[in-house]
């Protein structure tokens, strides 16, 4: 009997203890106000647009305390944007993880790399960079100017196909010295003045006609480790400008320009 009691007992114990943890975390979430969210169920590729999210999102009850900023509460809430970057399963959908179909294109995430090539970025104004409309997955050359050069090394000095004897000066050039060079992405450093909007400066999509950048625009490109070396040599001791370069514009061999060849 001592013992069916004491089983009894324990169970009225334990039965006691879950009623009210229970009743007090029903009291805590009364207290709290739910709201309902976007929750990534699966994991979501960078580039998805927001009509095709489907079964990978959907919605929870959470409280409005733990609720991120910028939570989506639809997936209609979102337009025509794509994902940004990739969405991870269990966080919330946030809007601004999606971007402009035209703006995720610009950032060059959706440019393939071959491999073995060293991506890096350079700093030009827009009349280098074909005036900020040249886009991710271009082809461009690179052209690279370089001042006179005084030689004081204590010998002569072949300086673009030209022997400079010590204590002279070489003369200054241009040359095409990189072909058909991917870029992976163009950034903005400042604002886009665009010529159909009478309210000034304002952020714009610069691959659209009459928009013009009004700072330095920032160009990454893939090259391999030798071809790097040199770009940025040149911009660290000369000045660089970028040309598109289609397919079919052949590689033949360039001088160095200088101005007995270029007013011949």
């Amino acid at each position: 009997m001592g013992l069916i009691v004491a089983v009894v007992l324990a169970l009225a114990g334990t039965i006691g203890i879950v009623t009210y943890v229970n009743a007090a975390e029903h009291r805590a979430q009364a207290g709290e106000a739910l709201v309902k969210v976007l929750v990534v169920k699966e994991s979501v590729p960078a580039g998805t647009p927001a009509k095709e999210l489907g079964d990978r999102v959907g919605l929870e009850s959470i409280s409005r305390k733990v609720m991120a900023d910028g939570a989506a509460t639809s997936v209609k809430a979102l337009g025509n944007k794509v994902a940004g970057t990739t969405l991870v399963a269990g966080e919330q959908v946030l809007s601004t993880r999606f971007v402009a179909k035209s703006n995720f294109s610009a950032t060059g995430a959706n440019v393939q790399v071959p491999p073995g090539l060293l991506r890096t970025t350079i700093a030009l104004d827009p009349q280098r960079v074909l005036g900020g409309v040249v886009t991710p997955g271009a082809r461009v050359a690179v052209l690279a100017s370089f001042d006179p050069y005084q030689n004081n090394t204590g010998r002569d000095l072949n300086i673009d196909g030209v022997t400079v004897a010590d204590g002279k000066s070489s003369l200054s050039s241009t040359r095409l010295i990189l072909h058909k060079v991917l870029v992976t992405n163009v950034q903005l450093t400042g604002t886009v003045t665009t010529s159909d909007d009478t309210s000034g400066e304002k952020t714009a999509d610069t691959n659209k006609p009459g928009n013009a950048p009004s700072s330095q625009m920032l160009v990454t490109l893939a090259l391999d480790p030798t071809a790097t070396e040199r770009m940025v040599y040149a911009l660290e001791f000369g000045r660089l400008w970028l040309s598109i370069e289609p397919s079919d514009v052949a590689e033949t061999p360039s001088i160095a320009q200088q101005r007995s060849t270029v007013t011949k």
